[in-house]
């Protein structure tokens, strides 16, 4: 019940970052569409915006366009695969995409609703492909998805190339991941000369911090003391070396979060949340307003 986490500013060394004004925002990204695409730390960051966007304020000029990307509520599902809405005054869009691997995923049976699907690890989302013309700024994200356990439940099967994945060296789950956002981020590196009006950015991956087990073995993390592991990033280099090297040499830029983020342990929902269960912490996802805001004032100071 302590908001004190709600007033600490990220100051990065030797430049000013601007203050984040949601009106002059909005008129800077005027007629232009933001889309962030992962997983559920993605869709954070983009709830993040939205509040961020409507200075947390209901707003008549705020418009569902979920249906004009194919947001709908499939039969049986518990939400869409996404969230639009525009900002008719400035006519701006801001939308999110469940992808949780980066990767397309192809049904291997479209009449078997039991069926087991591909997951290509070197194809971006099909929605990435359809859309990316009417996208302006791009952020993809992955990384907590990426055990076995989420594969089996999911009954995803590594494809590469268009076929059942052979190499073992791949099939590693840690080495899978890191092989997809290497070809995601060529991928979209390769698409920005055809799309001029397009930046790319790769988010690196939000920490967790479980303290004394997992979370499903009594870890914790409701500490409300803040910064006890220091106020300040000393390196050069990014704490998520496989972000950092996908895009080393792109035209898509690192969205480093990761470091300033391990920081803040205090800020995650803990036992706090609407639907708490007894004895289990939510040490991964984060209180809003929190972190993720900060991550979204690195990015419009980017832009």
């Amino acid at each position: 019940m302590d908001f004190d986490y709600e007033q600490f500013r990220w100051q990065p060394e030797a430049c000013e970052m601007p203050d984040f004004e949601a009106s002059r925002f909005l008129r800077r990204m005027q007629d232009k569409t933001i889309a962030y695409v992962g997983d559920s730390l993605g869709r954070q960051m983009f709830q993040s915006m939205m509040c961020m966007a409507t200075s947390g304020k209901e707003r008549r000029d705020v418009e569902d366009v979920g249906v004009e990307y194919g947001f709908i509520l499939a039969p049986g599902a518990k939400r869409p695969d996404g969230w639009a809405y525009r900002f008719l005054t400035t006519n701006t869009t801001i939308l999110y995409h469940w992808s949780s691997t980066l990767c397309d995923l192809e049904p291997l049976n479209s009449s078997d609703p039991t069926t087991s699907y591909a997951m290509h690890l070197d194809r971006p989302p099909a929605f990435v492909r359809d859309n990316l013309h009417r996208i302006h700024v791009l952020v993809l994200n992955t990384g907590h998805h990426w055990n076995r356990g989420k594969l089996r439940a999911n009954k995803w099967e590594m494809y590469v190339g268009g076929v059942p994945n052979n190499n073992r060296n791949i099939a590693v789950i840690w080495k899978a991941k890191n092989f997809t956002i290497h070809s995601v981020v060529k991928w979209l590196d390769a698409q920005l000369p055809h799309h001029p009006h397009l930046k790319g950015f790769y988010r690196s991956i939000s920490p967790r911090h479980f303290f004394n087990g997992d979370w499903n073995t009594g870890g914790r993390c409701d500490s409300t003391s803040s910064l006890a592991k220091g106020s300040g990033i000393f390196q050069n280099r990014s704490d998520d070396a496989d972000a950092e090297g996908a895009v080393m040499g792109t035209r898509v830029k690192l969205l480093d979060i990761t470091a300033l983020s391990r920081l803040r342990d205090e800020g995650h929902i803990s036992r706090y949340s609407i639907k708490a269960t007894e004895g289990i912490q939510d040490c991964l996802h984060w209180c809003l307003p929190g972190v993720p805001d900060t991550w979204n004032e690195i990015l419009a100071a980017q832009l």
